[in-house]
């Protein structure tokens, strides 16, 4: 039996929705990703449907994409940035980055959604220093066969080399099928692994239906094979597993506890650096 994944709603405040995939119970991590949120899709009235004031980032990378909508992005190192859909907003941690993420109205969507996936780190590159790599859709490589639409997001895959300057080996695509697609069917690497997240539609994998929100989970060295039921929009997830346990709080990810300890302080103290306008932000929780 294929093993999957299902996420669980969760409201992050004023009706906003988000469907969190990872980190799970049965799964802590894909590949290098440790964390999968879907979020939307919301009805844009004001453009102020999504307000995540200034917080703090260690020892991961986040990522950003939308399917509907647009989210203004600001941060310690002074980027200010829109991001529309099919475009990414890749972030690197590193030893200590400050962000905010607001949505903003556009009569062209009348909702938002996207997806936000954190890739843990390797352990000596956990305190580099922090950047941010905005990537617009004509920049993003693209697969395509019989109804089918893969944009590579990051990573290598099928031939495909992403512009997103990554720090392990992984593979990060969104997929637009239809539903006269023929089956798909592709080899993952001897050490990679893979999770296939179902956003919109239908598919049936090794002869299992799946429907929006779950996550099928593929291990290392076997085959991503699926078809269509439905039109369907896929997010695929993988890479080489991580060698070693990560520790996991609140925005701060870390194979060392002492490094999580030491963030919530510098947090609590206002030692991390400031994102430029902004002037509130999230407390540490509890």
């Amino acid at each position: 039996m294929t093993k999957s994944l299902l996420g669980h709603s969760k409201d992050l405040g004023d009706n906003f929705i988000i469907r969190r995939v990872l980190p799970a119970l049965e799964k802590r991590s894909v590949g290098p990703f440790v964390f999968f949120d879907h979020f939307g899709p919301v009805p844009v009235v004001t453009g102020e449907e999504l307000v995540v004031r200034a917080h703090p980032h260690i020892g991961l990378a986040t990522i950003t994409f939308l399917y509907d909508g647009v989210i203004t992005h600001r941060d310690s190192l002074g980027v200010e940035m829109d991001i529309r859909p099919n475009e990414t907003n890749w972030m690197v941690a590193g030893n200590g980055i400050v962000h905010s993420e607001r949505s903003k109205f556009d009569p062209k969507y009348e909702v938002l959604e996207g997806i936000q996936t954190w890739i843990a780190l390797p352990k000596e590159k956990e305190q580099m220093e922090p950047s941010f790599q905005h990537l617009s859709e004509s920049e993003i490589p693209v697969w395509k066969g019989n109804g089918v639409t893969l944009r590579l997001l990051g990573g290598k895959f099928l031939e495909l080399e992403s512009k997103a300057i990554v720090h392990s080996p992984l593979f990060y695509a969104d997929i637009d099928l239809k539903m006269e697609s023929d089956p798909i069917e592709w080899n993952l690497g001897s050490e990679e692994e893979a999770g296939l997240y179902l956003s919109r539609g239908a598919i049936e994998s090794n002869g299992e239906s799946y429907t929006m929100g779950s996550m099928i989970l593929f291990e290392k060295g076997t085959k991503v094979t699926f078809k269509a039921k439905q039109n369907s929009r896929l997010m695929l997830l993988g890479g080489e597993p991580l060698k070693e346990k990560r520790h996991l709080y609140w925005n701060f990810v870390s194979t060392d506890q002492t490094l999580i300890d030491q963030a919530k302080v510098r947090w609590a103290k206002d030692e991390f650096p400031k994102v430029p306008g902004e002037t509130d932000r999230i407390p540490l929780p509890g």
